[in-house]
């Protein structure tokens, strides 16, 4: 049952799937928390692997970067697959004093300045939030690590790395915005539309408002072990 950008045999996939952005990641995801993880699509340098997590299957896939990336394999996973649920596990740019470096931030609905949120229904703005027992799964997850910060609310998914209006990053932590990434929407639309579910959990790789302190680009691809192991266990709950 090959897609477009999926080559996976049919029950090659998982129905769980851990969803980062990195293609380097997902690889190394794989080999730290899968068991006889195996790959089982690598179409444009965008793999697949599956193994095993807790006796339970489970996948991981990159998504590449921005909403239309991540929309075009959550929503192959979802449609042609089967997958049940996503998590997207990334790294997000913190606009909150108390989010610090390294701090897992939980997703509860995503605002965003990306055209989806008029294309689900013409004429109507549409909201972006996670699926409930996924988000209460990862808190409960969250709950029994202790050698993290995990914060739980709302984030910003912008089309857009380089470019924004003056003053909208304060404009967003003053109305309680954590952080800054560029997927969530897309995958919160495509679960929405497939009737599937999903979540996303971040950590902050770098702070926009106080740059001291910010992830290299290796520890970007290597610090991501309690995001992972949250939003594994909530996949499998």
């Amino acid at each position: 049952m090959a897609t477009p950008h999926i080559t996976a045999a049919e029950g090659e996939i998982a129905p769980l799937v851990l969803m980062p952005g990195d293609p380097r990641r997902a690889a190394r995801i794989a080999e730290e928390f899968l068991a006889d993880a195996k790959l089982v699509s690598d179409v444009r340098g965008i793999p697949c692997f599956t193994g095993i997590y807790e006796g339970v299957p489970m996948s991981v896939m990159a998504s590449g970067m921005g909403v239309p990336s991540i929309s075009i394999y959550a929503t192959e996973l979802y449609r042609f697959y089967g997958v049940k649920r996503i998590i997207r596990v990334g790294t997000a740019g913190a606009i909150q004093p108390k989010v610090r470096v390294r701090d897992v931030i939980v997703s509860t609905a995503s605002h965003s300045n990306s055209s989806a949120h008029g294309l689900m229904i013409p004429g109507l703005t549409v909201s972006f939030a996670p699926t409930f027992d996924l988000l209460r799964a990862a808190v409960a997850a969250a709950e029994q690590i202790t050698d993290v910060t995990v914060h739980v609310g709302p984030t910003y998914c912008s089309d857009h790395f380089y470019f924004s209006q003056p003053g909208w990053i304060q404009g967003l932590a003053d109305l309680g915005t954590l952080a800054v990434e560029m997927e969530a929407v897309g995958l919160y639309g495509a679960a929405m539309r497939e009737g599937r579910e999903a979540l996303v959990v971040l950590t902050a790789s770098d702070h926009l408002l106080d740059a001291a302190g910010d992830m290299t680009a290796e520890e970007r691809e290597t610090s991501f072990r309690n995001m992972v192991t949250i939003a594994a266990r909530a996949l499998i709950s």
